[in-house]
């Protein structure tokens, strides 16, 4: 006789084999949680405190606009985009029949106002002959009055004679009295300066360096050394004066702009250094940079419609400061960067860095160009070439 097994003995059995897999997973739960607790706590105090990184980072740099200076027709563009150039370096060519012509004319300007000049210093040194033989003239006319009017009452000379005598005087004092104010007047245009300085011959230096100044401008150059971009003109377009051209790039002085939250900027100081990788050269090549600047307000602050928050419907929102990188030189002339390329930031915080604030003023040149720096020198040589070979045999 076979004995039934008991239904109450199955269902212990199997609640209590239900109940060891659930705590053995709990168990093995407890330990992930723990574990992956404990290698948490051990990034943060190792790594994970001392770095602040984002990804809202992106690169940027100075978009110089080459426009021109003055008016023309293009006639010649020697550059496209991509290319790169040197500062000084002519990009475009206006028609110059214009000015040239305008130019020859302030040439012949100055060479005559220069000549006239010099007959204005002639003519006082004439003057001053002239006022000698007439002062010679009126001292002979004085003595010749003073001799007959002696002898009118004996009857040696008549009275016709002594008036006659008279009117001379009187017209030589008179011409004395002219050529004075001529010279005076002469002399009032050259006095207290040289042919050079006189202001006559200044008018003049200043329009033919206005002329020269259009005719050399009517080559447009680039005013920094970069590499072109949104290059708009064309062969045949009149182009009126600001109008712009193209833009130059210098790939060698881009920064990177890092918008970090508001709440990772506690320990964000001047000069820490940082580490930034690019996705157009991947992982493999990693940039050096210093923490520049720190931002004066958030992005929503500068914005053309700056955010509102009075009203009841309010929701806090995290903001971002916009934060400035400079980079190494050298790295960015090995792995040249784009505007606008995307990058991912990380601050090293143990370095302590100098402060929130720059505490000293820059003195520095900051950005300047010397690409226009010769022309006007050129100009001031040209007009001294022109004076000097219409000064004739003498020189003032």
């Amino acid at each position: 006789m076979t004995t039934e097994p008991n239904p109450e003995a199955k269902n212990t059995a199997a609640k209590s084999g239900g109940n060891g897999k659930r705590r053995k997973a709990l168990t093995i739960l407890a330990v992930t949680v723990v574990v992956a607790g404990i290698a948490w706590l051990l990034y943060h105090l190792l790594y994970g405190r001392w770095h602040e990184d984002t990804n809202d980072a992106y690169v940027q740099g100075n978009v110089v606009t080459v426009t021109p200076q003055v008016g023309g027709t293009v006639v010649g563009i020697a550059v496209d985009d991509g290319m790169k150039v040197q500062a000084g370096q002519v990009l475009v060519r206006f028609d110059h029949t214009d000015t040239d012509v305008a130019y020859q004319q302030a040439v012949a300007n100055l060479a005559n106002t220069v000549r006239q000049v010099r007959g204005l210093y002639k003519a006082v040194d004439a003057g001053q002959a002239d006022i000698a033989a007439r002062r010679v003239a009126l001292e002979q006319a004085r003595a010749d009055v003073a001799r007959r009017s002696g002898l009118v009452a004996s009857g040696a000379v008549s009275a016709e004679e002594l008036a006659h005598a008279r009117a001379q005087l009187a017209a030589a004092e008179a011409a004395l009295s002219a050529s004075q104010e001529t010279t005076a007047r002469n002399r009032a245009l050259v006095d207290n300066s040289t042919l050079a300085a006189n202001p006559q011959v200044q008018a003049a230096a200043a329009q033919l360096r206005q002329a020269y100044l259009a005719a050399q401008r009517a080559q447009i150059v680039a005013p920094v050394s970069g590499y072109i971009a949104k290059r708009n003109v064309q062969l045949g377009q009149r182009i009126a004066p600001g109008t712009p051209l193209m833009a130059i790039v210098p790939l060698d002085e881009v920064w990177v702009d890092a918008n970090f939250k508001e709440t990772q900027l506690k320990k964000l100081r001047l000069n820490q250094p940082v580490e930034l990788t690019s996705e157009l050269y991947g992982d493999d090549v990693v940039f050096h940079g210093k923490l520049q600047s720190l931002g004066m307000g958030t992005g929503s602050a500068f914005s053309l419609l700056p955010a509102q928050n009075a009203s009841g419907n309010w929701i806090k929102i995290v903001q971002r400061v916009p934060v400035r990188i400079a980079l190494d030189g050298k790295e960015l002339h090995e792995h040249p960067l784009r505007l606008g390329l995307s990058m991912d930031v990380d601050v090293n915080l143990r370095d302590k860095g100098d402060g929130l604030l720059p505490t000293t003023t820059d003195n520095g040149k900051g950005l300047v160009t010397d690409a226009y720096a010769q022309q006007l020198s050129k100009a001031d040589a040209l007009i001294d070439g022109i004076i000097r070979d219409n000064l004739g045999g003498g020189s003032r």
